[in-house]
């Protein structure tokens, strides 16, 4: 069997105002391009589809585009379930019809138990949920209150899960899991969050390796580059675009899909992601960004240029927009930044991108900017709750 491993669409998603949807609608014709030249058995999309809970009209259409040609144009069965930006709710809507045409989308928790049952394979799909989720469902199972109190964690929660998916096993069957949170190799080890922006209420990343270990595979969504995968058997796709700065900077990820083979053995083959409009960053002098020999080695007027101007003095260009400037040169600028010697704020312009941010971060920094302190560890656990309560209010 082969299946065509995706996850964090992300379809709507802006970066500093400018829409990544032609980005999007360009990475899905790629990935639906590798579909049919691998002649996969389905495709994978492990969470994060849309951006937000309350999606656009524009990204509406975009998605049902999408899933149209994947599913009933080209007949690729398609292995969905929600992320933590995607509202449960929202993203089942017509589902009654679906797996009449092999679409498979779990978008809750009690839909967990119920794996996909092929020839040699049992895929179980374990939407994004938070403890909460997981209070109620076992609840509802007759689990003893008192047991149930005690779910307090991501990591609570998802050892009863565990513990009751495996007790579906068919023992004559590969068995594997898609699912979309945060995996370490162990729970002292953290994994760098700065391409996921959302918030890590419930603990997100307290999941380990050890967790995962009986089945065959794992599929995940949540963190935006492959390169976090804990292990050769537990991996992250990584979105098919990029959605911020931090991911432009580092160097040598391409983004792109994985196919995976599930056979006597299992194999990965990672196939990359060509952007149709790269996202470049540059961090130099003003000089430099001026020089023509510089900027002529650089995908100038094609590429989406991300600038911090270096050892910037603004008292030397007083009557000169940088930004236009800039933008005469490159191109699109999505992004400017200055920096200088000095560290007097009044001295230093920042464009920065918030959704960079996850809203506790935000709040925190602008608490921090206000009181000149940081928020004390109960303020925080305050803002995380109110959060998390306003998060599961738009599902």
């Amino acid at each position: 069997m082969k299946l065509l491993h995706t996850a964090d669409w992300h379809i709507g998603r802006t970066l500093n105002g400018y829409s990544l949807l032609n980005e999007q609608k360009h990475a899905f014709e790629q990935i639906l391009t590798i579909a049919r030249d691998e002649q996969v058995d389905g495709i994978v999309i492990a969470g994060d589809i849309y951006d937000r809970a309350v999606p656009n009209p524009e990204a509406v259409t975009a998605l049902t585009d999408m899933l149209k040609k994947m599913n009933l144009e080209n007949h690729f069965p398609i292995y969905a379930i929600s992320g933590n930006h995607d509202s449960a709710t929202r993203l089942s809507s017509g589902r009654e019809w679906m797996e009449y045409t092999n679409f498979h989308l779990n978008t809750f928790l009690e839909e967990t138990f119920t794996p996909i049952e092929l020839d040699t394979v049992q895929i179980f799909m374990l939407p994004f949920f938070d403890p909460l989720d997981a209070r109620v469902y076992y609840h509802h199972q007759g689990l003893d209150d008192e047991k149930v109190k005690n779910i307090v964690t991501i990591n609570d929660a998802m050892n009863l899960i565990i513990k009751d998916i495996i007790k579906k096993f068919d023992p004559n069957k590969r068995h594997i899991l898609i699912t979309h949170f945060s995996v370490t190799p162990n729970k002292d080890k953290e994994i760098d969050l700065t391409s996921e922006t959302t918030s890590k209420v419930g603990g997100l990343a307290t999941l380990t390796t050890e967790q995962f270990k009986d089945f065959d595979y794992v599929m995940m969504g949540h963190i935006h580059t492959r390169f976090a995968s804990p292990n050769k058997n537990i991996r992250y796709s990584g979105s098919p675009v990029k959605f911020n700065i931090k991911e432009a900077r580092v160097k040598g990820q391409s983004k792109g899909v994985d196919i995976v083979n599930i056979d006597d053995e299992i194999t990965r083959d990672f196939k990359p992601i060509t952007p149709k409009t790269d996202l470049i960053v540059l961090e130099e002098n003003w000089d430099t960004l001026c020089d023509q020999n510089f900027y002529t080695k650089q995908p100038v007027k094609e590429a989406w240029f991300a600038i911090t101007v270096k050892d910037f003095d603004r008292s030397e260009h007083v009557q000169l927009n940088t930004r236009s400037e800039l933008e005469q040169i490159y191109g699109t600028v999505v992004e400017l930044n200055y920096e200088s010697n000095s560290t007097s704020l009044s001295q230093q312009d920042f464009t920065t991108d918030i959704t960079d941010l996850s809203p506790e971060k935000t709040v925190s920094e602008f608490f921090q900017t206000i009181m000149q302190e940081q928020p004390s560890h109960q303020q925080k656990q305050l803002i995380e709750t109110i959060f998390n309560e306003v998060e599961r209010d738009n599902k």
